[in-house]
């Protein structure tokens, strides 16, 4: 006879026990936590000949994962001894259920906000910024990040250059977000969570936007897209000091800079001025990166094809300016398998980490790794005795 079976309310026995903790496995591919924490199990019903039917709730009707999550919580439950078959039942929340999912995510009141702002939050913002355009400005922000997620840091990327939008199809992304009420949650793709204007745009139709409206997107990916608790936060910034670097200032003043270069003297001299803009924003400078630094010979040799020096020239520069040591964090050279992986959509890091550019790109994201996420001026709740 068929009995029901809360998880969060299971009746002792080992088997609940046992589908309990199978269940508190399965992630939500989308909100990246399990679907007992977020209050999707809404019941499960076990029959004598080990047969469990399962009934889960989706944020919405045509949530574009459904099918990942019949299979995660099917899988997850066949491995319980004594179970026999699953059936996975999909219903949708309710609005007051969705109400509480928003507050259980976004805090109390489940109001909007820039969570990345908050005095607990331990996130390192960093501004991928460059003097101008193609530099591979968008490909080191895409391999930093899917290295950094290879570690198992929680990392999220805004694609902020809103006319030059790219970072989806180097992710290989083509899932549209899925939008709960005012909550907006992002697609993933090798463990890291990606919002870009490319997702709400048909085509490759152009998007011709002034400036306020650059910053009200900005605002809106930060409030409305729920990234979580990221240990890093990549925004790919458009080339140049223009709006959307002002933007960035205003609404996340705690992100630090990495300015993407070429070895080409006149490529530092542009480059220079989208770090400097820190001096006029109070934000930190991250580091260098020098793109395209040295092809690689078939006899061992390297070929400098734009230059050399350009990467070290910068960071004197910007040292100088601002008062403060600006580290070379590293020199990735040209590679025809980066390029190819930005084709595909699979990462260089990820696809071919046995690569030249690969180590070099991995090098940097151990670096930015090894920073630690900050206790400054965080209340700890700790009374003296």
């Amino acid at each position: 006879m068929s009995a029901p079976t809360d998880p969060a309310a299971a009746n002792g026995s080992p088997q609940h026990q046992a589908i309990e903790e199978a269940l508190a496995t399965v992630i939500d591919p989308e909100l990246r936590r399990p679907i007992t924490e977020l209050g999707m199990v809404e019941s499960v019903r076990v029959s004598g000949d080990g047969k469990v039917t399962l009934a889960v709730l989706l944020t919405i009707a045509g949530c574009p994962l459904r099918d990942t999550i019949t299979t995660d919580s099917r899988n997850a439950l066949m491995a319980v001894p004594g179970v026999t078959d699953v059936h996975v039942e999909l219903k949708v929340m309710d609005q007051a259920q969705r109400d509480a999912l928003k507050e259980k995510l976004r805090g109390a009141g489940g109001q909007r906000r820039i969570p990345f702002n908050e005095p607990d939050s331990l996130t390192k913002v960093y501004a991928v910024a460059s003097g101008k355009g193609g530099v591979g400005k968008s490909s080191v922000t895409v391999n930093l990040a899917c290295a950094l997620a290879a570690q198992g840091l929680r990392v999220g990327i805004v694609d902020a250059d809103v006319y030059g939008f790219s970072v989806p199809a180097l992710m290989g992304i083509t899932q549209k977000p899925t939008q709960v009420d005012d909550m907006i949650l992002p697609p993933v793709a090798y463990g890291v969570k990606v919002i870009s204007i490319g997702m709400f745009v048909s085509g490759n139709k152009p998007v011709a936007w002034r400036g306020p409206m650059l910053h009200r997107a900005l605002e809106q990916f930060l409030t409305d897209v729920y990234f979580g608790d990221l240990d890093a936060l990549f925004l790919d910034l458009p080339p140049g000091t223009g709006d959307i670097a002002i933007s960035v200032a205003q609404l996340l003043p705690k992100a630090e800079i990495l300015v993407v270069t070429t070895p080409q003297a006149a490529a530092a001299d542009v480059a220079e001025r989208a770090g400097a803009i820190a001096t006029q924003t109070g934000q930190t400078i991250a580091g260098v990166i020098e793109n395209m630094s040295y092809l690689e010979m078939p006899d061992g040799g390297r070929m400098e094809l734009f230059g050399s020096g350009g990467g070290a020239v910068l960071t004197e520069r910007l040292s100088s300016t601002v008062g403060a040591e600006v580290p070379l964090l590293g020199q990735i050279p040209l590679d025809i398998q980066l390029r190819e992986g930005g084709d595909t959509g699979v990462p260089i890091v990820l696809g071919r980490p046995e690569a030249a550019g690969a180590a070099a790109l991995a090098g940097i994201a151990g670096q930015l790794a090894a920073k630690p996420r900050g206790l400054a001026g965080m209340k700890l709740g700790l009374q003296p005795r």
